[in-house]
């Protein structure tokens, strides 16, 4: 009992008493991520509750007389991501009834989602029609995302973020034919009229040959900037060009000439 003590209390040595020293905690390790401390913070200094209601806005009418939506009426944050009147784009209804599938069906601001609807409609179908059948579905690539361009951190907040972009992959007819919009085997004419339509339909459109990040995919928005400029840069390709080895004929044989292997006499 006298050792159990001695242990639990003051040590001596010699004349002298030692205490044991006080060890400090280590700090707390900070978040990793830092928790907004309030709606407001999350929600913007822009955001107005009216947002947030059930009711359709003149958008919203509009694109649901030739397409199938789902509203979404606000997404908020991080920082500056989201916006109001965002909806999910389902499918795009033809002259008829038929319908163009978007999949996987990407959450886009109502403005830019009737945009991409009313090309697919007016454009985009009567191009494919050319080829001898129905457009019967998209599918895209990338859609609402909150991320930087590029997804490069610390970069200026990509249209993605912002619900104002999207990216397509291929074009699906209703006779089963898959076109890749970056495939170089598809028809140039067919992809050739899709990227001229677009860049007149949106400011930025970026396939293969703009940055490569897009050789896979076409992204279209309608990013806003200075004087109204416009960025085009989609490189309808071909296959490359095959070298074929061509036969070259042998030389005719030369005649014989008389008398040429007769021994020479001396």
């Amino acid at each position: 009992m006298r050792v159990l003590i001695a242990l639990l209390g003051l040590v001596a040595v010699g004349a002298g008493v030692v205490a044991a020293e006080e060890v400090p905690l280590p700090r707390p390790r900070p978040p990793l991520w830092v928790e907004p401390q309030s709606f407001r913070e999350a929600a913007g200094a822009d955001f107005n509750t009216a947002d947030v209601t059930s009711a359709s806005t003149g958008c919203d009418r509009r694109l649901q007389e030739f397409a199938v939506i789902e509203l979404v009426p606000r997404l908020i944050g991080p920082d500056a991501c989201g916006g109001s009147d965002m909806v999910r784009l389902k499918s795009v209804i033809l002259a008829g009834g038929t319908r163009i599938e978007v999949k996987p069906a990407p959450v886009l601001r109502c403005p830019f989602a009737e945009s991409v609807a009313g090309w697919l409609r007016d454009e985009a179908a009567p191009a494919t029609s050319r080829l001898g059948s129905v457009l019967s579905a998209v599918e895209t690539y990338d859609d609402f995302e909150c991320r930087g361009r590029n997804r490069v951190a610390g970069a200026k907040l990509s249209e993605h973020g912002k619900g104002n972009a999207v990216d397509l992959r291929s074009f699906v007819l209703a006779d089963g034919r898959a076109l890749g919009l970056t495939d170089v085997t598809a028809g140039k004419e067919f992809r050739d009229d899709l990227r001229d339509s677009a860049c007149r339909r949106f400011t930025t459109v970026l396939g293969p040959g703009s940055d490569g990040y897009h050789e896979a995919h076409i992204h279209i928005d309608l990013a806003e900037r200075h004087n109204g400029y416009r960025m085009c840069q989609w490189d309808v390709r071909e296959p490359p060009v095959t070298e074929v080895a061509a036969r070259v004929p042998l030389p005719t044989p030369r005649p014989a000439i008389p008398g040429a292997n007769h021994e020479r006499k001396l």
